[in-house]
């Protein structure tokens, strides 16, 4: 695996079976009178945050009946240590991702690294006869997306894409909603994304902020917002108009530095962050920066920072919605605001992930039918990251892989690439003005109904 200088790797690695914990685990897991199945040979490349966490200890407390982890790979020898302490894993660990591949065996791989690294990583295990499980976003560009879809119909091998944004209770409704027909024929959809002051900062301080890296939040953040509005409207995009800024991070102060840490202008910035607070940030980050330059708390107003903190788009899918998009990286709270508008009514929903005056323990929907009453639906929070999500997401692809999957919440390798095809022609399109058309892309024609 190669990353770049100063490159991070801050979505990353996994899970660990501890071979003395796992009896334990698996009679506290597994139901009375159930047959234990052989567990799968999964290694990991990408020792950050999100995988020493989901795809570490969470495995390693929760499904280690289900998988076994056979190797561990980083390119940041430091990290890759301190994750397999934090982990927990007893199995080898490589700084070399081919050679995992030859000597851990494993039949899944599962990839959560830099972005731009995703799809070299992809095909190379697909080309050594492994299943892939990928964090999103697939890749970052139409020459990846290409490269992967090749990969894919070389072999007779499968990619899950983790985009667990479906499986949260509040989504789910909605698409419930939709497919009932309660609303009617959807004909277009209003979707305004807000990151706040602390989360939306946190891509600008770390290797999302340049677009070689990241592809720009059109691509990391929004394929989320794309993933969930094809698999609401069951529909693939089909033209994309967009325009994006860089208007409040990067050159836009008048003070900067490298990074928070010693900064002289510490008292006066509203973005500081002091991650010496969090023993976790400096064990698994701040340590280990000799070894590949990557500075986890660089500042926000760097001018290396190329992506766009404003973004907006106009999509039109091939079942004939039209969508407006928009997603601001500074708002004084978190969450988001979507309508669909049918033929029978619209269903609304603004839900709140952070604000100054308290979360509430539930998200609610507003039903309104047209020449009709108006109902409000309240959906209790689920535990687990991304909104309850997170867990359901993990027993899907490692628990009931081939299970009944009814509103088709799984993602594979076509609905990640449309994901990130439409992120790449928004990014596209605001580059250069013109609207893109998403089968000028890749060799996938965009559907107007998922088969």
């Amino acid at each position: 695996m190669s990353q770049p200088t100063s490159s991070p790797q801050s979505r990353r690695s996994f899970l660990q079976t501890g071979a003395g914990a796992v009896a334990g685990l698996v009679a506290a897991r597994l139901p009375i009178g159930a047959t234990p199945t052989p567990r799968q040979r999964l290694a990991v490349v990408g020792t950050g945050i999100r995988g020493i966490t989901l795809w570490g200890r969470t495995l390693q407390r929760d499904y280690s009946d289900a998988v076994e982890l056979v190797g561990l790979c980083d390119t940041n020898p430091g990290r890759l240590a301190f994750a397999s302490q934090f982990i927990g894993a007893g199995c080898p660990t490589y700084t070399d991702f081919g050679r995992m591949l030859v000597e851990a065996r494993p039949q899944r791989v599962v990839v959560t690294t830099v972005d731009n690294s995703h799809a070299a990583l992809i095909v190379q295990a697909l080309d050594a006869g492994c299943h892939v499980i990928t964090e999103k976003p697939l890749t970052t560009d139409e020459t990846g997306v290409q490269a992967i879809l090749d990969a894919v119909a070389r072999h007779d091998r499968d990619i899950v894409v983790a985009h667990n944004y479906r499986y949260a209770p509040h989504r789910l409704r909605i698409k419930e909603i939709l497919r009932s027909g309660r609303i009617g024929e959807v004909t277009s959809a209003d979707f305004h994304w807000y990151l706040d002051t602390s989360h939306g900062a946190a891509y600008f301080r770390r290797w999302h902020g340049k677009e070689r890296f990241s592809g720009t939040l059109f691509v990391h953040k929004a394929c989320h917002h794309f993933d969930l509005l094809g698999w609401w409207l069951e529909s693939e995009p089909e033209v994309v108009y967009a325009q994006g800024a860089l208007r409040h991070y990067g050159g836009n102060n008048s003070f900067r530095s490298t990074r928070c840490r010693g900064c002289a202008h510490a008292e006066r910035c509203d973005y500081f962050w002091d991650i010496s607070k969090s023993p976790l940030m400096v064990q698994l980050y701040a340590d280990h920066e000799h070894h590949d330059g990557y500075i986890r708390d660089g500042c926000v107003w760097s001018e290396e920072i190329d992506i766009f903190d404003q973004m907006a788009a106009q999509i039109a899918f091939a079942n004939g919605v039209q969508v407006s998009y928009s997603c601001t990286t500074y708002s004084p709270y978190e969450g988001y605001r979507i309508a669909f508008n049918g033929t029978r009514g619209r269903l609304e929903a603004w839900i709140f992930e952070s604000q100054p005056w308290g979360v509430p323990d539930y998200d609610e929907l507003r039903l309104t039918d047209n020449f009709g009453a108006s109902e409000l639906i309240r959906i209790p929070h689920d535990d687990g990251g991304h909104g309850g999500g997170d867990p359901k997401m993990l027993d899907r692809i490692l628990r009931e892989p081939d299970g009944p999957d009814p509103l088709r919440q799984a993602a594979g390798s076509r609905q990640g690439a449309m994901a990130v095809l439409l992120g790449i022609g928004a990014r596209k399109s605001a580059r250069s003005g013109q609207p893109v058309r998403i089968a000028d892309l890749s060799s996938l024609s965009p559907r107007a109904t998922w088969a």
